[in-house]
């Protein structure tokens, strides 16, 4: 939902009555004749009727399609800008988000009234609007018409850039409306004009340019093209099979026949130019003399037994067109079909089914020319199709509302086109049907088939000129239109031989191969999925190569493209499923109508030619449409789904108001509307009332967004604060049972290195003989006798151990204050030669490598007094944390620095220091000497 305010820019106009052609006070052909023309001098080339948007070509580049103007028709109300195709390209996206239903946009008009210029836009706006993260889909989407229209449009007399083909292009969508992809369909792709040049394009005017390759427009035009494919995704490889593809066709219609004359055959075919055959075949990756002999004759199964037969001339020309046809026809079903595979949506993002679509219908427009033939048929005859669809929607389907309903509203004529479509598509006397059914006979002709016409087709929509054999005239909606069945009869059945398919199948080429071994569609396209195709459908005749596998005739003649049967399927045939296909697409979305009206048939800007506009608006009903939109209700909603739909308008959004007509009453009298009315089962609208609903609907969700957001925002924030503070004290935890671990890690190994020397130190001071001398005899009474044995003999004092001390009678040694545990009593240095001292050496021999003594002396009490007191003085002085606080390591904290052990184990080299004591590792080295 868009709640910001319209952007506006400077080119803008203000909304005016005239805007729209419902507005005008008199209302006759005239009057709208003239409100046209006088837009369209001024560069207003759209305008409304209604909810529908009449375009007139401008047939000149207006610099109104910027992303500027999609930001300035996005999301507003349609009576705040001037009337534009964005306005209904935005009108159906918004349809599509707050209804979540599927949406389709139909552009008709005549060829060259800018059809596919107004489907261009469309797409371009519907890209904007559904604005997706994924900026590479967005660049594919809008390459996929310029794709497509390269390979599917050509020129004619009417257009230089016309559609031959129908295009239903569907742009899939999130349901929050974004955009996630893009499927084409494609129909009635016309192809015979690939065999040959028609003739009222080679005219003296020279619209047709022989020497293309140093036309500098044209080498922009094939760059463009390789922009596409490489935007899209296609890959290298994949183009260059593209183009030999191209190239084969181009060559192949160089291929000549030439009649052979012998005493036994006359109507045998040889072909003279044996360079054009080697270069298609050349380019196809194919045999030469396969091809020719696939081109030049024909194997016939009958009975099991295989027949070859030769071709005239006549039938070895139509077996290579046929050829050039299926090649060109299949080669666009499969760039449509890879196209698709490429936009398809990512199912991480949402399912195809989940999501909602908009389609566009963009597909070729009515045609009359000097000479009309089977394509301008099928094409009229879709036009017809599509014209019914709008009567339909816009007059037959209201006006029976208003019985149904019991409304009372004035009927408005208009021109019903259902006979006329009864006449082309019924069974089994339609002008189609009776088409198929003349194709069947082999002895058929194209006189016999216009006779057939006449003989069952006898209403006013059909008449034969006299004098003329081969043409017949049809009543369209649009006008009468003489057609030339001459070559209808063979255009229809579209025959081509399984000979030259078996042999495209052999072809190095892996594209031509595949585009060959895929089934067709009822709809006469390639099929999405490839089929399992064996071996020995891909090899050839026995008279193509003896050394060969025999081919299998069943998997030859498995699909109707690949057979001879007169029963296999017609152009017409699926030109009529393609029809049906086209409206079970159609009839699914809500429809938006842009009627497309060429102002000239010269192509020239700002020239406005009142017959043939007003030709155009006659035949699509214009002034009928603009009656029903003043008259009638466009829009007629059931109560129920009124109801669900806008009763956050009238109630509460806890409430859940019944579906009657007293709650859409007070809907539609909250919302200040006039001129609705209430039928049996459903509300009656004018065109002009939906748009303000959705208005206001969309403001009411508009501020109960914004109190989402707030409410969700402040929940959110309370939900991070908590999980801060759980972080915070969870990161306050593992600090302190971290530093309790660390401190008592540094205590235990401080106590250790502290016990291990005073362990030391005691040792070394009972094995000096001085203090063996001078304390024997306290040593002998305070401590029980040692009974075990000196592990260590070396060990043991010499004679001669007391000369160490001997020269240093001033330097007594006393317990160092470092070390509390030895006593100063035990300080004092031992008699030379003093048995008693001698005698406790040796029952106190030093216990290296063995369990330390346990300290149990009145001076090891108060050593470990002292120490006690000094570490609780010194945890006295740390600060206490608040509760949450996280407090940093630091090496220079006052606490740590008070457990390292510097002090108390001085690092110095003791050999250099003879006062102090020496390690036990060195003791008795010390006291040998």
């Amino acid at each position: 939902m868009h709640t910001r305010r319209p952007y506006h820019v400077e080119e803008a106009e203000k909304y005016c009555l005239e805007d729209d052609l419902v507005n005008l006070e008199v209302l006759d052909e005239d009057a709208i004749i003239r409100q046209l023309q006088k837009r369209y001098v001024d560069l207003l080339i759209y305008t409304y009727v209604g909810d529908i948007l009449i375009a007139l070509n401008p047939f000149q580049n207006l610099s109104i399609y910027s992303p500027q103007f999609s930001r300035l028709y996005h999301g507003v109300k349609r009576a705040s800008n001037p009337p534009h195709i964005f306005a209904s390209a935005d009108a159906a996206y918004q349809c599509m988000v707050t209804f979540s239903k599927d949406q389709c946009i139909v552009i008709s008009g005549e060829s060259g009234s800018g059809k596919t210029e107004s489907a261009h836009l469309i797409v371009q706006h519907l890209t904007f609007s559904g604005k997706a993260n994924n900026q590479t889909l967005r660049e594919k989407i809008l390459q996929v018409n310029s794709l497509v229209e390269a390979f599917g449009n050509a020129c004619t007399a009417i257009n230089d850039n016309s559609s031959r083909f129908g295009k239903y292009l569907e742009m899939m969508f999130t349901p929050t409306g974004a955009v996630m992809g893009a499927r084409i369909s494609e129909y009635l792709l016309e192809k015979s004009r690939v065999i040959k040049q028609a003739v009222y394009i080679a005219d003296d005017a020279g619209r047709v340019m022989h020497d293309i390759t140093s036309k500098e427009s044209y080498r922009r035009q094939f760059e463009a093209i390789q922009h596409c494919f490489r935007i899209i995704g296609f890959t290298d490889k994949e183009v260059h099979s593209v183009y030999r593809i191209l190239a084969g066709i181009l060559n192949i219609g160089n291929i000549e026949f030439a009649a052979i004359s012998s005493q036994h055959q006359t109507d045998k075919s040889e072909v003279p130019n044996v360079e054009a055959l080697e270069n298609a075949a050349s380019v196809l990756c194919i045999s030469p003399e396969e091809l020719q002999e696939a081109l030049t004759s024909h194997c016939v199964v009958t009975r099991g037994e295989t027949i070859i037969r030769a071709n005239t001339v006549d039938r070895a020309a139509d077996v290579r067109d046929a050829m050039s046809k299926a090649l060109y026809g299949r080669l666009f079903s499969w760039i449509v079909n890879r196209i698709n595979t490429l936009l398809q949506p990512d199912k991480n993002i949402c399912s195809a089914a989940d999501g909602m679509n908009v389609g566009i219908l963009d597909i070729f427009g009515f045609e009359n020319f000097r000479r009309n033939s089977f394509e301008q048929l099928c094409i009229n005859v879709a036009n017809e199709q599509i014209q019914y669809y709008f009567n339909q929607h816009v007059f037959a389907l209201e006006q029976m509302e208003y019985q149904n309903e019991g409304v009372d509203a004035a009927p408005v004529e208009y021109e019903d086109n259902r006979p006329l479509l009864d006449m082309f598509l019924q069974k089994p006397l339609g002008l189609l049907a009776l088409l198929d059914e003349e194709s069947r006979f082999p002895q058929a002709t194209d006189q016999t088939l216009v006779d057939k016409f006449e003989d069952n087709l006898r209403c006013k929509y059909f008449w034969r000129p006299r004098g003329v054999e081969l043409r017949f005239g049809i009543q369209h909606y649009a006008g009468k239109v003489s057609y030339d069945a001459s070559g209808v009869l063979e255009k229809n059945r579209d025959t081509l031989p399984a000979d030259v398919i078996v042999v495209l199948r052999t072809s190095e080429n892996k594209l031509l191969q595949q585009l060959f071994s895929i089934p067709l569609t009822k709809t006469g396209n390639l099929a999405q999925t490839r089929a399992r195709v064996t071996a020995a459908s891909r090899s050839l005749p026995p008279h193509f190569s003896a050394g060969r596998a025999k081919v299998d005739t069943l998997e030859v003649i498995r699909h109707p493209e690949e057979t001879t049967n007169m029963k296999r399927q017609t152009v017409a045939s699926y030109f009529r499923y393609s029809l049906m296909d086209l409206l079970s697409k159609m009839v699914v979305g809500q429809p938006h109508f842009v009627r497309c009206i060429k102002p000239n048939d010269d192509r020239e800007a700002l020239k406005f030619s009142q017959e043939r506009v007003l030709a155009q608006l006659r035949y699509t009903g214009i002034l009928e449409t603009v009656r029903i939109r003043q008259q009638g209700y466009s829009h007629r909603i059931l109560f129920e789904e009124f109801v669900k739909r806008y009763y956050y308008l009238a109630f509460r959004a806890h409430q859940i108001p019944v579906a009657s007509k007293e709650s859409c009453v007070a809907i539609l009298e909250k919302s200040r509307l006039d001129h609705w009315v209430l039928g049996k089962t459903k509300v009656f609208l004018k065109y002009y009332h939906v748009e303000q609903l959705n208005l206001l609907l969309r403001e009411v969700l508009g501020r109960v967004i914004v109190l989402q957001a707030c409410a969700k925002g402040w929940l959110g924030a309370r939900r991070y604060k908590r999980v801060r503070e759980k972080r915070e004290k969870g990161a306050t935890a593992i600090q302190s049972a971290w530093r309790g671990y660390d401190a008592r890690r540094k205590f235990k190994k401080i106590s250790n290195r502290r016990s291990e020397s005073a362990v030391h130190i005691q040792a070394d001071r009972r094995s000096s003989p001085h203090a063996e001398s001078s304390n024997g005899h306290a040593e002998t009474s305070s401590n029980p006798p040692v009974t075990e044995k000196n592990p260590h003999p070396q060990a043991q004092s010499s004679p001669q151990g007391h000369d160490v001390f001997a020269g240093y009678p001033d330097k007594t040694c006393h317990a160092a204050p470092g070390h509390p545990g030895l006593s100063p009593s035990r300080g004092a240095p031992a008699k030379p030669g003093s048995e008693n001292g001698l005698t406790q050496k040796q029952r106190t021999p030093h216990r290296r490598c063995q369990q330390p003594k346990m300290l149990s002396s009145p001076e090891d009490t108060m050593y470990y007094n002292q120490l006690n007191g000094t570490l609780e003085y010194q945890g006295s002085k740390r600060k206490p944390r608040k509760l949450g606080e996280v407090k940093v390591l630091d090496g220079e904290d006052e606490y740590y620095k008070s457990l390292s052990p510097v002090d108390s184990i001085p690092e110095e080299d003791n050999s250099a220091h003879p006062f102090f004591f020496p390690s036990s590792s060195k003791g008795a080295s010390f006291a040998q000497h």
